[in-house]
């Protein structure tokens, strides 16, 4: 008999138990930077060094961050269901835990790219991108990440994933960031979903919805637990 398919959208929130700010909280991110002074396509026309330290910043505390046990907890998952991660964060938490299926939407920090031509992407060498680096083709590298007014390429591969899922799990996420936050309106209606956020608030346009109001760190390995039995 198949297995079931369970697919899991994750936030910020389910990284920030592994020391890793988030944008809108309060001591964010975006509390010591402007988004249009280092996220965006303009930013990055302006003033590229700028934007590299920034994501050079990210990329160091990223690469030192440990997964925590609600990333541990979507690993065991696994021995079970068909699992399919589907995250907004450029964190590699989810890999460094072990969960095998994981989609990027806006992209990932241990990556750069051409800024000429997307398709040419890398692994980072370093913990550091520097200006003077360049793709193949000549141009210099970039973060492989999506800018705010960029548009999010694998959103049409998320929403495919999401018309297949006969759990859906949202942890960490306000689904208040468009267009992320839609992906939950391509699940059958009939799929139960769980949504684990200490701020979560019940939304009564997703059908068959339980909230869990607590930190990804304690929810969700209570959620896979009752899930596993």
């Amino acid at each position: 008999m198949a297995r079931k398919k369970i697919i899991v959208f994750t936030g910020a929130g389910i990284s920030a138990e592994s020391g890793l700010k988030t944008f809108r909280d309060s001591g964010g991110l975006w509390e010591e930077y402007n988004v249009e002074d280092v996220a965006t396509p303009e930013a990055w026309e302006k003033n590229p060094a700028l934007v590299l330290d920034f994501y050079n910043l990210r990329r160091r505390q990223a690469v030192n961050a440990k997964p925590n046990p609600a990333h541990y907890a979507l690993v065991k998952l696994e021995k079970r269901f068909d699992v399919q991660i589907i995250t907004q964060n450029i964190d590699d938490l989810h890999e460094k835990a072990g969960s095998k299926n994981i989609l990027h939407l806006h992209g990932e920090i241990t990556k750069c790219r051409s800024s000429v031509d997307d398709s040419l992407v890398y692994p980072m060498k370093g913990k550091d991108l520097k200006l003077g680096q360049r793709c193949e083709k000549g141009s210099q590298l970039r973060p492989h990440i999506v800018w705010f007014g960029e548009a999010v390429p694998m959103m049409e591969v998320a929403a495919s994933l999401a018309t297949t899922a006969d759990l859906f799990l949202i942890i960490g996420t306000s689904l208040n960031v468009y267009p992320a936050a839609g992906l939950v309106n391509y699940v059958p209606e009939i799929a139960p979903k769980y949504l684990v956020d200490p701020s979560a608030f019940s939304k009564d346009y997703i059908q068959n919805l339980t909230v869990i109001k607590e930190t990804a760190g304690k929810g969700v390995p209570e959620l896979v637990e009752k899930l596993l039995k």
